[in-house]
């Protein structure tokens, strides 16, 4: 490439970059706000990555005709609608497999009650795609200078670039407790700044909506604080020490005061002080060193100090619900010199430590927010698992137990716990039914709790399980606790099919030669890899947090390493390009090997051996699949239109992915392959019929 062509493509790259750096940062921006003003979301965060995927893919098939003007009144429209209309309703779900926690304790008494939660995930679905569609043309229009002036790649990577330094941005917003007020500033900055330069009077106008913004959402917060996880605020109730806590609007838990025997204690309260101190007089014994996980603002910690324990390790992965322990809980229990905080994920802690515990105290750990964006797992998905019991088990002394409280809604959830509770010790659980506030469950376990077996049922306020339940065990590749069936239920079949249209007309409407042949017709060939490649990211997004915790911090520096492979695989292949014959298989390797190998056996390894399995595990078949894409996009004639559908595929890899509450994550790997497999039959073909024409 020239001088003067280099130089001629230097504002159209920064412009690029930044226009990508904006594309991840509102897209990260939109998770996050999102499910604090409308609860639904919560439950469906990948739905703004699909929709973020499908604008980008729309736009691109527009690109030539790139204008930034409907891009700020598309975005405050999803602001105003979600904050304003959609997130002032109470939106109900019945009949949903899904275990939903829909209560909307910051509304006020007189909100609208509306049946269904379709309608809010359709409209914001809706709006966020339309907001995206301008970023998506004027990415594809730079993308395709590029291609036109120096090559593809490089635009490509560029395009990467800027991806990767928004991930590292927004991360570290989230490190330093940012407010969405300055999440958005950002987003308006961005915005401002790429219209200044075309024109100042364009840069007025975003200003001013940006201003606009800014104001919407400033008004409408209703959180006290952001944790890395959820939108939190507190309420004390009249009359008693303890406080509530909210994530993203509902009740999540409280801060009681639950030391025994304190005269005058309302019924409630006193039924909840027993619930808590149960087990520990059912275990017979001063408890001695007790773990919990899901340690919260410390209600179980306060309760184990209470019972005489010696030593208490707390686990709690929000660092935010630790803070208001420390200053709201009215027993103090983090002030104790006889607890040792660990901000981490309860799975990951029990895989790491060599500590041996008397009592291990699985807290009301059921979670309000997915681990990833691109996953249907939740947060609290591996810890109720078959596998996961299992490492607790091996955590307790040799005459220790387990107490597991719960929040049981669904009979089938019930039959889920007593069933893993009975694999992992060989006998049925004891468990205690009472309604204790936060859990109406009690599952005990382990060589300590043994003898209850021989306690007649009339005489106690609990009984034996008589029966193993014949139900499907959730495991760490089937981590659903909270899904009657392994299947994709009714509800997620009707959802796929509604976003599937609606993705079907948004294409349409952008290109209506869509299924012409030549220039103006579908690259399915780009389609499948975008769509392969989005499920092999949510199989390694959702591996890793396996093996590294679910922790924002990892998903942060997986998205990262992700983005960061993709950017030296396309550098390098503009370079110095491997021919297609080595890098499609080894790619088919790749993932073979991924299949065959299921994250848990890389849980044995420690240190720099954990992190140069994972680096292989992942960063292989992911630099080859980069590879691949690198070579057949760099062909194309028409850049802009090939990445439009690239992350058109993408859309229908985000779909794909609820295939998992079937099949498994492992089988995931199986279906990308089975999308690369078309690929290369395309690619195949396409060079036999070149051939046969020469």
């Amino acid at each position: 490439m020239s001088a003067a062509a280099d130089r001629s493509l230097r504002r159209p790259g920064l412009e690029l970059l930044a226009a990508s750096f904006l594309v991840l940062f509102q897209e990260l921006t939109f998770i996050r706000w999102l499910p604090a003003e409308v609860r639904v979301v919560a439950y469906f965060p990948n739905l703004v990555l699909i929709s973020a995927f499908l604008g980008l893919g729309v736009g691109a098939l527009r690109s030539g005709r790139a204008s930034l003007m409907a891009w700020w009144p598309a975005t405050l429209a999803v602001t105003v609608g979600a904050g304003l209309a959609l997130g002032r309703v109470a939106f109900t779900a019945e009949g949903v497999s899904e275990h939903l926690w829909l209560l909307y304790a910051d509304l006020p008494e007189g909100a609208p009650v509306v049946p269904g939660i379709r309608l809010p995930i359709v409209v914001l679905f809706v709006l966020s795609t339309a907001s995206f569609v301008p970023l998506g043309q004027y990415v594809a229009d730079r993308i395709q200078l590029f291609r036109q002036r120096a090559t593809a790649l490089r635009g490509y990577a560029l395009d990467l670039g800027g991806s990767l330094l928004g991930v590292v941005a927004f991360a570290v917003l989230s490190a330093s407790g940012a407010r969405p007020l300055i999440w958005f500033l950002c987003v308006a900055v961005l915005g401002a700044l790429l219209a200044a330069g075309h024109s100042r009077a364009r840069a007025g106008w975003f200003a001013g909506v940006g201003v606009a913004l800014a104001l919407v959402v400033g008004g409408l917060e209703r959180a006290t604080l952001y944790s890395p996880y959820y939108a939190l605020s507190t309420y004390a109730y009249p009359g008693l020490p303890d406080v509530a806590i909210r994530a993203n609007g509902s009740l999540h838990q409280v801060a009681a005061d639950l030391v025994r025997d304190v005269p005058g204690q309302p019924a409630q309260r006193a039924e909840s002080v027993v619930g808590y101190h149960e087990p520990y007089r059912l275990l017979g014994r001063p408890p001695g060193k007790v773990l919990v996980l899901g340690a919260g603002t410390g209600n179980d910690v306060a309760v184990a100090l209470d019972e005489g324990a010696t030593e208490v390790h707390a686990v709690e992965i929000d660092p935010e619900l630790v803070a208001l322990g420390r200053t709201l809980h009215p027993n103090a229990p983090y002030a104790s010199e006889r607890v040792r905080i660990i901000v981490d994920d309860a799975r990951s802690y029990l895989q790491e430590t060599d500590e041996r515990y008397d009592l291990i105290v699985f807290g009301t750990l059921d979670s309000m927010t997915r681990l990833a964006a691109l996953s249907t797992v939740r947060l609290d998905n591996f810890v109720y698992t078959r596998d996961a019991l299992a490492a607790a088990a091996r955590r307790l002394a040799p005459d220790g137990g387990m107490a597991m409280y719960f929040m049981v809604s669904e009979p089938f959830i019930h039959d889920r716990l007593v069933a893993l509770m009975a694999t992992t010790f060989g006998t049925l659980p004891a468990l205690l039914r009472r309604d204790s506030q936060m859990f109406n469950r009690v599952y005990l376990g382990g060589p300590a709790f043994e003898a209850l077996s021989d306690v007649p049922a009339e005489a106690s306020a609990f009984y034996m399980a008589n029966e193993l339940p014949a139900v499907d065990l959730p495991t760490d590749d089937w981590p659903f606790l909270y899904l009657a069936d392994r299947a994709v239920s009714p509800f997620y079949l009707s959802l796929m099919a509604i976003l599937a249209g609606l993705s079907a007309v948004f294409v349409g409407l952008a290109r209506p030669d869509i299924f012409r042949r030549g220039a103006g017709g579908a690259d399915w060939e780009m389609f499948l890899f975008g769509a392969a490649f989005l499920l092999l990211e949510t199989r390694y997004v959702t591996a890793m947090n396996l093996l590294w915790g679910a922790t924002w911090i990892t998903s942060a520096v997986v998205f990262g390493a992700i983005l960061f492979t993709l950017l030296v695989a396309t550098l390098l292949t503009d370079v110095r390009p491997l021919r297609w014959g080595v890098a499609a298989p080894l790619l088919l390797l790749a993932l073979v090997a991924t299949w065959f190998v299921p994250p848990s056996v890389l849980l044995v390894t420690e240190g720099f051996a954990r992190i140069a399995a994972s680096v292989l595990y992942v960063g292989v078949p992911v630099f080859f699949a980069a590879v691949c894409f690198a070579l057949r996009f760099a062909e194309r004639e028409d850049a802009g239109r090939a990445f439009g559908w690239n992350v058109l595929g993408a859309v229908l890899g985000g779909l794909l992915e609820f295939l998992g509450m079937t099949v498994g994550f492992a089988a995931l790997v199986l279906v990308a392959g089975a999308c690369y497999l078309g690929a290369f039959w395309m690619v195949e073909r396409g060079r036999r019929a070149g051939a046969t024409a020469g």
